[in-house]
C-alpha cells in the first residue's frame, strides 16, 4: 500500500475513538466503563455490595412500612429482599447509575409472541410507553394488566429511570443483582426463584464488542471516509421469568443511554421482530412452547456484533502491518501495542459469552416438568435446545479461532517492528563505534608527540640545570598516584568480581589485604 489512509484508519479501542495520528484523536469520548466487580455479579453472594472492613457492625435499617397498593413498589428492593439495606443500595449505585437527565426519555418497548408461536406484527404492536414521572400510578396500573393469549412478552427499557426500576423489580420479583450487574457493566449469569413444575428466573448480562460508524459532524472531515468505523463495547442485559402459567413468561431487557451509539431498545425490538420472520426460528417456535428459545435467539445479536467487529479488526490489523513494516511511524507502533493489550480483554469477553450460552444449555426450565408438556415434548424440547445452543457455541468457537489469529498477527507484527527498531539501534551503535574508532586513531597519532612535548617541558635537572626535581621523583610520584587511583576505583565498584557478594564498603576498601594470595576473578 502506498497510501497512508485506510478505510478503517481511525480505530478506537474499547470506547475510545482512536486515530493513527496523535493530533487527530477526538476529545469527545464516551464515559469510561467501570471495572467489573465480579463478586457482586450474582445473588449467591450472601453479602450484597458489602465492604468487609466497614460493614462489620450490623446494619439495622427499618423495613419499609406498609404502603398503599399503588405505591408499594417504592420500597424496592428492601421490601422484597431484606438484606438490601439503604447503605448497600447506595454502594451498588443502583440509583446513581439510572438515567437522571430530564432530556432522556424513559421508554418501554415490547414484543408479543402469541400462544401459537407467531409474533404479533409490527403494525399490531402498541406504541412504546413513554414514562411520565408525574403520572407513575398509571404506569404501575398498566404493568398489573395481564396480557391474554400470549406465550411470551418481551419488555425493552430505554434510559432506565429509578421509579421504573422499582416497579419492574416489584412487579416481577426481580433479584436486585440483575439491575446492579447491568447498571455497573458486570458480566453475570444465574438462576433463581426455582419452583418445581412452575418456573424460574434466569439472568444473563453480557458485554460484547460491535462496530459503529463515526458521526462525521463530530470529527474533522479531512480524516473521515464513508466506510470508517470504530469498535464500541456494548451491553446486553436480559432477565427472563419462565413460567408454566399462561401469559406468565416475560423477558426484560435493559438498555443504557443511547448517547454513545449503544444498542437502543427500539433497535433490539426491531431485531426481535425479525426473529419471528425467520422461517428457521418460526419452525422452532411452532415445534416447542419453551419461551427460552427466544432468549437464545436474542443472544445471536451479540454473535453478529462480534463477527463484524473481528472482520473490521482483521482488516485494520492488515493495514497496520503493511504500513508499520514500510514506515517508521511511532504512532503505528504505539497503536499495535495498544491493540495487543486490548485483544486480551476481548478474549475474556468472548469467553464470558461462551459460558453464558453453556449456562442456558445446562439450565432447563422447571416449567417443562409441568403437565403442559408431555414426556415426548419435554425430550424433544431439551434435544432441540441442546442443538441450538451447540450451533451458537460452534460459532463462538469460530470467533475464538479468528480472535487468536488476529492476536498472533498482532504479536508477530509487534515483534517484527520491535526487532527492526533494535536493528536500527544496532546500526546506529555500530556507526557511532566507527566514529569513535576514527577518533582513537587520531589520538594514537598525536599521543606520542604529546608525551614527548610533556617530558621535554618538565622542569627537572636532567633537562634544566638549575631545577630542583629529578626524573626519578617524577616516576615515583606518578606510580604512587596510579596505584592509589586503581585501589579506589576497585573499592567503589560494588559488583566487581574482586569482591565477595554483598560485602560492605570498608571490606571493599581493604580488598588488597583480603585478596592477597587469592585469585581475583572467579573461574569460568
Amino acid at each position: 500500500m502506498t497510501s497512508r489512509q485506510s478505510p478503517c484508519a481511525r480505530f478506537p479501542l474499547n470506547t475510545l475513538h482512536w486515530s493513527t495520528h496523535a493530533h487527530e484523536t477526538h476529545i469527545n469520548k464516551p464515559p469510561p466503563i467501570p471495572a467489573p466487580i465480579f463478586r457482586h455479579a450474582a445473588p449467591s453472594g450472601p453479602w450484597p455490595w458489602m465492604d468487609l472492613q466497614s460493614d462489620i457492625p450490623p446494619e439495622t435499617d427499618p423495613i419499609p412500612k406498609h404502603s398503599p397498593e399503588q405505591w408499594k413498589w417504592r420500597g424496592y428492593p428492601q421490601n422484597l429482599f431484606g438484606n438490601w439495606v439503604a447503605d448497600r443500595v447506595a454502594r451498588s449505585k443502583m440509583i446513581e447509575n439510572c438515567s437522571r437527565d430530564p432530556r432522556e426519555k424513559c421508554r418501554i418497548y415490547h414484543v408479543d409472541v402469541l400462544d401459537s408461536g407467531i409474533f404479533k406484527s409490527v403494525k399490531d404492536t402498541d406504541p412504546p410507553i413513554e414514562v411520565d414521572e408525574s403520572a407513575l400510578s398509571q404506569l404501575w396500573d398498566l404493568l398489573q394488566v395481564e396480557p391474554t393469549g400470549l406465550r411470551l412478552r418481551v419488555l425493552l427499557v430505554d434510559n432506565m429511570k429509578h421509579p421504573v426500576l422499582q416497579m419492574l423489580g416489584t412487579r416481577y420479583n426481580i433479584e436486585p443483582c440483575f439491575f446492579t450487574s447491568s447498571l455497573n457493566w458486570i458480566p453475570s449469569r444465574y438462576q433463581e426463584e426455582v419452583v418445581k413444575k412452575k418456573g424460574d428466573h434466569i439472568t444473563v448480562t453480557l458485554l460484547f464488542v460491535r462496530t459503529a460508524i463515526w458521526d462525521k459532524s463530530q470529527a474533522p472531515l479531512h480524516i473521515l471516509s464513508p466506510s470508517e468505523k470504530y469498535l464500541l463495547q456494548d451491553l446486553l442485559a436480559l432477565h427472563m421469568i419462565r413460567s408454566s402459567e399462561p401469559n406468565g413468561s416475560t423477558i426484560i431487557s435493559y438498555h443504557p443511554s443511547a448517547q454513545w451509539n449503544r444498542t437502543t431498545a427500539s433497535r433490539l425490538q426491531n431485531l426481535v421482530h425479525k426473529v419471528g420472520e425467520s422461517v428457521y426460528w418460526q419452525k422452532i417456535f411452532e415445534q416447542s412452547k419453551d419461551p427460552t428459545f427466544l432468549f437464545l435467539a436474542i443472544l445471536w445479536y451479540a454473535l453478529y456484533a462480534w463477527d463484524e467487529s473481528l472482520d473490521h479488526l482483521y482488516i485494520h490489523m492488515n493495514w497496520l502491518e503493511t504500513n508499520g513494516l514500510s514506515t517508521n511511524d511511532n504512532n503505528l507502533t504505539t497503536e499495535l501495542h495498544t491493540i495487543q493489550a486490548q485483544l486480551l480483554h476481548y478474549a475474556s469477553l468472548l469467553e464470558e459469552f461462551r459460558k453464558s450460552v453453556t449456562f442456558i444449555r445446562n439450565t432447563p426450565s422447571p416449567a417443562l416438568e409441568s403437565s403442559e408438556f408431555s414426556d415426548q415434548a419435554r425430550r424433544e424440547t431439551n434435544k432441540l435446545m441442546r442443538k441450538e445452543c451447540d450451533n451458537l457455541l460452534s460459532e463462538i468457537e469460530r470467533l475464538g479461532f479468528q480472535l487468536k489469529n488476529i492476536t498472533d498477527l498482532a504479536k508477530a507484527t509487534v515483534n517484527f517492528v520491535d526487532s527492526r527498531r533494535m536493528q536500527d539501534l544496532t546500526v546506529a551503535t555500530v556507526r557511532d563505534s566507527a566514529a569513535m574508532k576514527q577518533i582513537s586513531y587520531l589520538t594514537m597519532i598525536f599521543l606520542p608527540a604529546s608525551f614527548v612535548a610533556a617530558v621535554f617541558g618538565m622542569n627537572v635537572r636532567e633537562i634544566t640545570q638549575d631545577a630542583t626535581e629529578t626524573l626519578s621523583h617524577y616516576a615515583a610520584v606518578s606510580i604512587a598516584f596510579t596505584v592509589l587511583t586503581a585501589w579506589l576505583v576497585v573499592a567503589f565498584q560494588a559488583h566487581s568480581p574482586v569482591h565477595e557478594v554483598g560485602c560492605g564498603f570498608w571490606r571493599r576498601l581493604s580488598w588488597p589485604v583480603f585478596n592477597s594470595g587469592k585469585e581475583s576473578f572467579p573461574k569460568s
